[in-house]
């Protein structure tokens, strides 16, 4: 099964959380120190120690390293990488990082990523931040990663070139196309370094997928929040297949009131809604401003879902905005199973509570096949195809 690993981060992400959260999942500081010490950093190693953040225990690892007064390139940087001793996979996780850090850079003061000059991010600290998260997610096995939306905090920050707003310009631009979390948190809560993180190595953005949990680890931040534990939570699993999908999960729904369109435009958009994904698709009758009938259209979706499904909403429909709101939904299991009716076979699927008790479910159209060729009622083959079911002849397993 392919492994996989999820990124809360609730409370941002930087380059020095992200090492706490490997190295609490059970990624060896040893092995970190090792790949960090090949780089021809002087006196640079990984320091580990367990804090306490709001009632959370959690690892925070700083980097100790003697004073410096370099500031490095891209091409500095990238044949300190080729030089250390790392995996090829590790170097090349590696090098995509600091080039998307390079190509931010050059976008944010108008310059060519060749001539970029890092400053705290060519530091001794952040090329060990970089190298020992490549390593760590190397030794950690993963295949993909997800994360959760992010968010920045507010307020300002101090930078190289003087103070900024946060999310500061480099990760601002960093974060470009990653769904941002809401946040009333005055302090920096995503670096430029955890920004680059996530932007070069995440997959996918939204909930926790379906996985089984192997291991868990918390990093620490630097600071003590007010309000919130300052940590990032990593989770390292087996994804599940999908015969084995929790029956249990959180999707979104869509939501828009339309007064000004007809209905055969609201059928169609029913159409295109379907075949882009959509899992429910649904009208209500209301009354809206002035007295107006109006009409409800509600979508229900993964999360994954949601960029296509609103398309068709906007493309499809009048409207100028939006709802949407996570749920959470219980599905039974389920799998296909076909019955023998006086007229035929009959599709339909399965269902089981976990109490073991049945469920089955002709399907429409196959009902409404039989019925019309051979002329009978719909509701006579529903019933038929009801008193045909049989638990016994269920394959599979519950």
């Amino acid at each position: 099964m392919a492994k996989i690993a999820y990124l809360d981060c609730t409370s941002g992400i930087s380059g020095d959380m992200m090492l706490g959260a490997m190295v609490d999942a059970g990624v060896n500081l040893d092995e970190l120190n090792a790949a960090v010490g090949s780089l021809g950093l002087s006196g640079c190693r990984l320091i580990d120690r367990e804090v306490d953040r709001s009632g959370f225990r959690a690892i925070q690892v700083t980097v100790e390293y003697e004073p410096e007064r370099v500031h490095r390139r891209l091409h500095d940087i990238l044949k300190m990488i080729e030089g250390g001793r790392l995996s090829d996979k590790q170097k090349e996780t590696a090098r995509r990082i600091f080039n998307r850090l390079a190509e931010a850079e050059a976008k944010v003061h108008g310059t060519r990523v060749e001539e970029v000059h890092f400053h705290e991010l060519g530091a001794a600290d952040s090329i060990a931040d970089v190298v020992a998260t490549a390593v760590g997610l190397d030794l950690l096995g993963v295949d993909s990663l997800t994360a959760s939306p992010v968010p920045t905090g507010f307020g300002k920050v101090k930078i190289a070139h003087g103070v900024c707003g946060i999310p500061a310009p480099a990760t601002a631009e960093l974060l470009r196309g990653i769904p941002l979390a809401e946040s009333s948190v005055r302090a920096e809560l995503t670096t430029p370094t955890g920004a680059a993180i996530l932007a070069t190595l995440a997959d996918s953005f939204g909930p926790l997928p379906a996985m089984k949990i192997e291991r868990i680890g918390y990093g620490a931040g630097e600071k003590d929040l007010q309000d919130q534990p300052n940590v990032l939570r990593l989770l390292v699993g087996e994804a599940v297949e999908a015969g084995d999908t929790p029956d249990d999960e959180e999707v979104c729904v869509l939501e828009t009131n339309l007064d000004d369109i007809s209905g055969e435009l609201v059928g169609y958009c029913t159409t295109r809604l379907w075949e882009a994904g959509a899992l429910d698709v649904f009208t209500t009758a209301i009354g809206m401003k002035k007295n107006r009938p109006g009409v409800k259209l509600s979508v229900l979706c993964r999360t994954a879902d949601i960029e296509p499904i609103e398309a068709v909403l906007f493309t499809e429909t009048t409207t100028l905005g939006v709802r949407r709101y996570a749920v959470r939904r219980h599905v039974l299991s389920r799998q296909p199973h076909t019955v023998e009716t006086p007229w035929g076979a009959v599709e339909g699927k399965v269902g089981w509570l976990r109490s073991g008790s049945w469920r089955f479910a002709p399907e429409y159209e196959s009902c409404r096949h039989v019925a019309v060729a051979h002329n009978v009622p719909l509701r006579a083959v529903y019933e038929a195809a009801q008193k045909a079911f049989d638990p016994e002849g269920v394959g599979g397993k519950r």
